[in-house]
């Protein structure tokens, strides 16, 4: 059997290019994509960056948030006011470092639990039981900082 070479291997991640005509170019492919082709990749798990043709600067957080911006405006919204208010008062807090650990950690957990939802072998009401159990320990976390819903 033969052995890929390194030049045959695709790279860690996708790397995808914005131009200052606002146009998204993956590299992988050779081909122009959308907004909406860079949240497949992402529902697809599929590890990309995205960075600026001329500058090399990484993007990604920037067209991540872009994408969840076209989610809230389209369909129904996965953050209330409050939730972005108290989101917005982080910033710059003594605590936001921590914020963010804490945020990824209970996204982490929701992704692991969804395969069992899924697959049914959860029932709702254990489901219910865990959602009411993080928006109790957010609260919580938010109160400490002085941080009402």
């Amino acid at each position: 059997m033969q052995s890929k070479s390194s030049t045959d291997r695709k790279p860690a991640q996708r790397v995808i290019k914005k131009y200052p005509n606002r146009r998204l170019y993956d590299t992988d492919t050779s081909s122009y994509i959308t907004l909406a082709e860079i949240k497949q990749l992402v529902m697809e798990n599929e590890p990309c960056v995205v960075v600026d043709a001329k500058t090399g600067e990484d993007l990604t957080r920037s067209i991540l948030l872009q994408i969840i911006l076209e989610e809230e405006a389209n369909g129904t919204p996965m953050f209330t006011a409050a939730v972005l208010a108290n989101v917005i008062r982080f910033y710059g807090h003594a605590m936001q470092g921590l914020m963010g650990g804490y945020l990824e950690k209970n996204m982490q957990a929701l992704m692991e639990m969804q395969a069992p939802l899924v697959q049914g072998t959860m029932g709702n009401n254990l489901f219910q039981q865990m959602q009411e159990q993080m928006q109790k320990q957010t609260e919580q976390l938010l109160g400490t900082f002085g941080l009402k819903r």
